[in-house]
């Protein structure tokens, strides 16, 4: 699938780099929040290897001001963010929960969907030590030119909702 009229649409404004980290977040989802670090950690990690990061609110109703909140609150000062009034991106990208993120190659192909890591065993039940690296796996693959091992995992956390399913 090609991704990159998402790119242009959403007015996110991408360093240059072969590879992009789309994450699919909420402001209000306690999931979502706790994964704040460690997508830091890997933006920060691999922004020297030519990946680019960029946060998409799936609040429908956030406003510019609670999202600046929002993201000095959990310090993603450095991260571009949008907010995803219609729901296009998280379509276009088949996202359906937060946190859930998507690389995309150069090509604009989605190369991985889903979770960060395994952290969440189940939703509610955080294990003691993450022993599965999903996202960083898959942006190894795809800096290396090789396939994506599991180019798809589920990912635990809220659900997205819609705008149209809201609005009714």
């Amino acid at each position: 699938m090609r991704f990159s009229y998402i790119f242009m649409c959403a007015g996110l404004a991408w360093a240059a780099g072969p590879v992009k980290v789309q994450f699919f977040i909420s402001s209000d989802c306690p999931i979502s929040n706790s994964y704040a670090p460690e997508i830091q950690r890997l933006c920060g990690e691999y922004r020297g290897k030519g990946v680019s990061c960029s946060l998409v609110y799936e609040d429908v109703g956030l406003d510019a001001a609670s999202l600046q909140k929002h993201l000095a609150e959990y310090g993603y000062a450095a991260i571009p963010a949008v907010i995803d009034k219609t729901g296009k991106l998280a379509t276009r990208a088949r996202a359906t929960v937060t946190p859930e993120a998507v690389v995309i190659d150069r090509t604009g192909a989605i190369r991985y969907r889903g979770r960060i890591d395994n952290f969440y065993a189940a939703l509610g039940k955080p294990r003691q030590q993450v022993t599965v690296h999903d996202l960083r796996d898959a942006l190894n693959a795809v800096l290396a030119g090789k396939p994506v091992p599991n180019p798809e995992t589920k990912a635990l956390g809220c659900y997205i909702v819609p705008p149209d399913v809201l609005n009714k």
